[in-house]
């Protein structure tokens, strides 16, 4: 059946690019979501689709709503940071830096230290935004799993902002 989406996918190629332009307004994000959809096509595993054209434009549809979400939070996560950068001066102390390298390194260190496919979800979901269904379908696992190997994450997280005593939130 993945074959035959992808003999769709590439007849379909040229309208699939308009609707995802004018959704994106942005070439190389709209080549990025195309090439996200050919490689979800070629690890899905589904059973016969009704309309295969139709839902060849719902995952488009889709994955460019979530690349324009995560540039979103992107977006804002600068904003709050340049705002930030703003309000504290032009720099910040040798001391603050020295002491924030040392948190992100016992934070690296304890996202390190977790299982590679719960270290993976963790990045996937907390610094690329993809949504936990998202990841669930392309780990081959159910939400519920995603869900524990998040808490598996955060619960070291926890424990690293409970040792050095920071509001780890911010990072």
């Amino acid at each position: 059946m993945t074959a035959g989406l992808q003999a769709i996918f590439l007849s379909e190629r040229p309208m699939l690019l308009r609707l995802l332009t004018a959704r994106l307004r942005d070439p190389d994000l709209v080549e990025d979501v195309l090439q996200e959809l050919w490689m979800k096509l070629d690890v899905a595993a589904s059973g016969p689709i009704a309309d295969p054209a139709a839902y060849l434009y719902r995952m488009a549809n889709n994955l460019a709503f979530d690349k324009r979400r995560s540039e979103m939070r992107r977006s804002a996560r600068e904003g709050v940071w340049l705002s930030l950068q703003a309000e504290d001066g032009d720099s910040p102390d040798a001391e603050r830096v020295l002491l924030a390298r040392e948190q992100l390194q016992e934070l690296q260190a304890a996202i390190a230290a977790l299982p590679e496919r719960t270290a993976h979800i963790f990045r996937r979901y907390r610094l690329e935004g993809i949504p936990r269904r998202d990841i669930a379908f392309e780990e081959g696992i159910s939400v519920s799993a995603v869900e524990k190997h998040l808490k598996r994450a955060y619960q070291a997280v926890q424990k690293i902002k409970s040792d050095l005593g920071v509001d780890i939130q911010s990072m």
